[in-house]
Order: structure tokens, then sequence, then C-alpha cells
């Protein structure tokens, strides 16, 4: 008897585990990104590659974790690679941002040498 109730605890278990991973973005609220980065972490260089919507007049910008900006970018291609010579390690900030300055999209990566 136990057997059988610790088997059906498991399987309900999994059925609740997999309808909760299998909700929708418009259910969870989050959005798909625009843009994919990689390698993360860097050690040299860091790519950035437009993944849809791309719009020249945006721009790139990268702050590190103080807060400080290290780096931007006025003029955007669909692929974008920043050499990191002059990046101390640590975790940066980058912010994606429209003509009239709002954040389309950000995230963080980390620099390691």
């Amino acid at each position: 008897m136990k057997k059988s109730v610790y088997i059906l605890l498991v399987l309900i278990g999994l059925t609740f585990t997999s309808f909760a991973q299998n909700r929708t973005e418009a259910e969870t609220g989050s959005q798909v990104k625009m843009m994919k980065f990689y390698p993360n972490p860097a050690t040299s260089v860091i790519n950035f590659e437009f993944q849809r919507n791309f719009d020249k007049s945006y721009s790139l910008q990268i702050f590190n974790f103080m807060g400080k900006k290290v780096y931007e970018l006025k003029t955007l291609s669909s692929r974008i690679n920043i050499n990191l010579d002059e990046f101390y390690r640590g975790i940066y900030i980058f912010q994606l941002r429209d003509k009239n300055g709002s954040i389309v999209e950000s995230g963080k990566f980390q620099v390691n040498k």
C-alpha cells in the first residue's frame, strides 16, 4: 500500500512540474530576447547578434558593475564584436537603447582574464 501511494505522489509531482514548465510567454510575462551574446564568460572578445527587430537607430552601452559607462556604440550592425582588451575582469551590464534613449533590452556578462 505504501509503495502505491509513493508512486502516485511521484506521478502527481511530475505532472505538476511539466505543467509549470510548459507555460507560454504570455502567461509568464517574459519577453523573447532581441539579441544574443556570447561567449559568457568572455576573455578577449564578446559578440552580440540581433535575433529579430534589428534597428540601425539603436545604441549599445556597456557599464561596469559600479555603474560607470565604459563603452558605447551609437551605430549598430546586425552583428557586433567588441574587443575586451581594455576591460578589467568582472561583471558588466549592457543596455540596448532606442533613438529616444529608452532601454529596449539589457543583460549582463562576465569578463574573465
